[in-house]
């Protein structure tokens, strides 16, 4: 007997967790646009899984609960590892960078997921603290204007990976985005792909 649950509504999780690996690869191998690429189309697949997870009306105790601990690893993996990887990869790879690294990945806390899960709806239009799917919008930014910042682009990125670090950990409730703002981020991670691709 296989163990987990393998249907539609945790598929986009798994494909976001393989683009991550591929991104992973692409860095450490010095294809740094094609790492941006994958994380941006990782977030990308986040935006949709927990819209994809909510159709399915008659899920059981065990797939909700299965589906909330395999998007939280998804999102340490997708979200925590492989921006750390892309951003050592990048430069940060020398004593306060990799330090930055470290809190970075350690800031973030999945405990709390299913909690949260459990709590009102209106707690739940919320996030407490910045979601950690945030560093899927903010690095690929970053890296658009890296021909504009030239020799500041290694600061900008050790000033950016601290200061998100930091919003992981800071007790403030930031509300989820509804339509218009969901369609922004889909424009930037678009954006980001087609930069990354040498289209635009």
């Amino acid at each position: 007997m296989m163990l987990g649950v393998y249907d539609y509504t945790v598929v986009l999780t798994y494909v976001s967790v393989l683009i991550s690996m591929g991104g992973m690869l692409f860095s450490m191998n010095g294809y740094p646009r094609m790492a941006i690429v994958c994380l941006a189309l990782s977030g990308f697949c986040d935006m949709f899984d927990g819209k994809i997870a909510r159709t399915k009306k008659n899920r059981t105790e065990v797939e909700k609960k299965f589906g909330i601990q395999i998007d939280s690893l998804a999102d340490i993996i997708c979200f925590g590892v492989g921006p750390t990887l892309i951003a050592y990869c990048m430069g940060m790879n020398h004593g306060i960078g990799v330090a930055i690294l470290m809190f970075y990945v350690l800031a973030w806390y999945n405990v709390s997921e299913e909690i949260r899960q459990e709590e009102t709806t209106e707690n739940r239009e919320c996030y407490q603290g910045l979601p950690i799917t945030s560093m899927a919008v903010a690095l690929p930014i970053l890296y658009v204007f890296r021909p504009i910042l030239g020799k500041d682009f290694i600061i900008a990125l050790h000033a950016l990976v601290l200061i998100v670090g930091l919003l992981f950990i800071t007790n403030f409730r930031l509300r989820k985005p509804k339509k218009l703002g969901q369609t922004v981020m889909v424009v930037i991670v678009a954006l980001a792909v087609l930069h990354g691709l040498h289209i635009w």
